[in-house]
């Protein structure tokens, strides 16, 4: 049986394509790190759906846990046709204040997970489909905000490259949002920058349906909202120096730190 595979299920966002897939009648695989949550989230969706889900608990940072999450499903005959890569570290602050661990942590999570999952999708699926969720920060190098903007880049760089290795055999998408209000500190980050803040921020509900879409076209990336794009467009026509300045004075205001073992 084909599954969708999402990873950071339990998050706003990867709710979001977890509902509108079990809408459609898609079984789902979902993997987080909290067993309570995802556990919460399957029950949900088997109960209002009436639609197939597995979750499996996995630290995506974790080499061992990405085979066993493989060795998991292939132990359940279940076959991916879709992976959707939502788990993700946005940890926010100056680079003076980041600890090895911290390093280590985000760049893991944010684009190493994402390259593991996609070769054992691909390695094991024929015209399967992958979507990843990177970031409008990934369209300016951002002072305090320089390594996940920067691991968003990779992120966004390789998909485009991916999609050009299995052309004709995968669809390979990456999906570019501005802030997404799921958590209240990105709420209050949105409130922090004012009305760049607020013009550019989308719901994941939104993020989540503009991206199933622009990977079933097979597009190369997709900015979801209409002031994104704008601001994509002129971005790209600013002087780098000019665009750091604006950043630096809008993030340096706010700071978040969610590192954990």
């Amino acid at each position: 049986m084909e599954y969708t595979l999402i990873t950071g299920a339990c998050g706003g966002i990867g709710t979001a394509f977890s509902e509108i897939l079990a809408a459609r009648k898609t079984a789902l695989y979902l993997t987080g790190r909290s067993a309570e949550r995802l556990q919460a989230l399957a029950d949900r969706l088997r109960e209002t759906y009436a639609v197939a889900v597995r979750t499996f608990v996995c630290d995506l940072r974790n080499e061992g846990g990405r085979m066993s999450l493989f060795r998991d499903a292939e132990a359940h005959g279940i076959a991916f046709s879709r992976l959707v890569y939502v788990a993700g570290v946005d940890t926010q602050m100056a680079f003076a204040k980041y600890t090895e661990e911290k390093i280590v942590w985000q760049c893991r999570a944010n684009f190493e997970g994402a390259v593991s999952l996609m070769r054992g999708v691909l390695a094991r699926a024929e015209n399967a489909e992958i979507l990843a969720v990177g970031s409008m920060s990934a369209t300016v190098p951002m002072p305090y905000f320089a390594l996940y903007s920067a691991t968003k880049k990779a992120l966004e760089h390789f998909c485009a490259a991916l999609r050009a290795e299995y052309k004709g055999r995968a669809k390979i998408t990456c999906v570019l949002p501005g802030s997404v209000p799921t958590r209240e500190d990105i709420k209050e980050n949105i409130r922090a920058h004012g009305f760049f803040g607020r013009i550019s921020a989308v719901p994941p509900e939104r993020v989540a349906r503009a991206a199933l879409k622009a990977v079933a076209h097979n597009r190369r990336k997709k900015i979801v909202g209409g002031w994104n794009r704008v601001l994509c467009f002129f971005s790209a026509l600013a002087p780098m120096p000019l665009k750091q300045s604006v950043v630096r004075r809008m993030w340096k205001r706010t700071e978040k730190d969610y590192y954990r073992e």
